[in-house]
């Protein structure tokens, strides 16, 4: 009976999943020859398993699943130190977005790395049988029905990682619960990033005995590499005294024209200042250099700056990838983005990390349990579109107050460090019993 209705219940998925490719094909197509994305790997998310993984002849151990930037830091040391303990298996990597690509490859090689196929049956069993792994570890919150039972039947283990539930997802999980249920019975090992993580987890239906704690592994991010811009920038804003630096990092639609009426207060008393507008999506690019068009404040793009313009008195606008964090250590105040805004909010440690005093808005539910922890430890301020000039004009005028918030932040980081090992020894644990078994055992046997 219970076969059945897991039958019934992947059967529905697969209509209505490629019901839903077909019925926005063309919103897809759309986005494809206008923005230019999803283009990238198109191939290989259908199902076409790419030369570069079939040339290695070293057993595939771990694959993991990683769906942008955040993730790949996230996972980075967990993957790095797994390919130590595992020496002659091979780790490779999958991720969705073309950013959370670029960023893998560079860290893992090419030939390790991959778009992750769409959660189609023909396309998730073509790269199962390429890579046989014993194990499929995906980060964060990707539950994908086919990925996860196909996973298992092959015979590999399955794990969860750094898992969260947030505010907002966690209405949808608990609606279809009872279709969730057999979804999350192929996953033997769920490490949720806090205690209520682990109770929604729990709530939605994973099973309670496999789920444990282990922190968040987003707290492991280590000093943000230089980028290209790192040298020139210092040298700039050295050369220039251009200060206070205001950076405002992964910022949506409606926040830039606030942080714009922020910066002309603050370059009214100090009119050296400099801010940083790093928008979060490229494809919002053009649109914030348009507004910074029309403000009347002068400007300069990343990608039209060589490094002898000068940068005092201007806003910067980063329209560039991956160079963020590097700027980070170079802000007196650093706010980020996605809160002024009900979007979430974002990731604030890369700017802890380097203890800047850090800002955020009100929304920040995608972040709840980071930035819970932050308040309680007094190493980062909330504020409202009202409060954002007053606070930011209060932090530039007490440099030992900005001090002390950054440091805290910074300190904060230290403390947390230890969801890698947790996360490192889980795993390996549960994958040492585990020799692979023969493809089409079925999901019920191997639970």
């Amino acid at each position: 009976m219970q076969r059945n209705y897991n039958r019934s219940v992947y059967s529905a998925y697969n209509l209505v999943f490629a019901a839903a490719l077909v019925l926005s094909l063309p919103w897809w197509l759309l986005k494809m020859l206008r923005y230019r994305k999803y283009r990238a790997g198109l191939s290989e998310r259908l199902g076409r398993v790419p030369q570069r993984l079939l040339a290695s002849d070293t057993p595939t151990a771990v694959w993991i699943h990683a769906v942008s930037v955040g993730e790949v830091l996230a996972i980075a040391r967990v993957a790095e130190e797994m390919k130590e303990q595992l020496a002659g298996r091979r780790i490779v990597i999958s991720t969705t977005t073309d950013t959370g690509q670029r960023l893998a490859r560079e860290r893992f090689g090419e030939e390790n790395v991959f778009y992750a196929p769409l959660d189609l049956p023909l396309a998730v069993r073509a790269y199962l049988r390429a890579l046989r792994p014993q194990m499929l570890l995906l980060a964060e919150s990707e539950f994908w029905p086919n990925l996860l039972r196909l996973a298992r039947e092959s015979g590999a283990v399955v794990a969860v990682v750094n898992a969260r539930v947030s505010d907002r997802s966690l209405p949808r999980y608990l609606r279809f619960r009872r279709w969730l249920r057999p979804i999350l019975a192929n996953v033997q090992l769920f490490l949720a990033q806090s205690d209520e993580d682990a109770r929604r987890l729990v709530q939605m239906g994973a099973p309670a005995e496999r789920v444990r704690v282990s922190g968040n592994l987003k707290f492991e991010a280590g000093v943000p590499r230089d980028s290209a811009i790192s040298v020139p920038f210092e040298r700039a804003i050295r050369r220039e005294g251009a200060a206070p630096v205001l950076i405002a990092g992964s910022t949506l639609e409606g926040e830039e024209a606030m942080l714009l009426d922020t910066f002309r207060t603050v370059r009214a008393k100090y009119p050296a200042a400099l801010l940083v507008l790093a928008p979060r999506h490229p494809q919002r690019f053009a649109g914030v250099a348009a507004l910074l068009a029309s403000s009347g404040l002068p400007n300069v793009s990343r990608s039209q700056w060589a490094g002898g313009e000068p940068l005092a008195g201007k806003v910067f606008l980063l329209d560039s990838i991956g160079e963020l964090a590097s700027l980070y250590p170079f802000a007196d105040v650093a706010f980020v983005g996605g809160s002024l805004v009900p979007q979430g909010g974002h990731n604030v440690l890369e700017a802890a990390v380097v203890g800047a005093p850090i800002l955020v808005g009100p929304h920040t539910e995608n972040f709840r349990s980071i930035v819970e922890i932050f308040l309680q430890a007094d190493a980062l301020r909330v504020v409202t579109p009202d409060s954002l000039t007053p606070t930011v004009m209060q932090l530039l005028e007490s440099g030992e107050e900005r001090a002390a918030l950054g440091e805290r932040a910074r300190e904060l980081m230290r403390q947390q460090r230890n969801a890698t090992a947790v996360t490192l020894s889980a795993v390996l644990e549960l994958l040492s019993p585990h020799p692979r078994q023969p493809v089409g055992q079925s999901v019920e046997r191997s639970v």
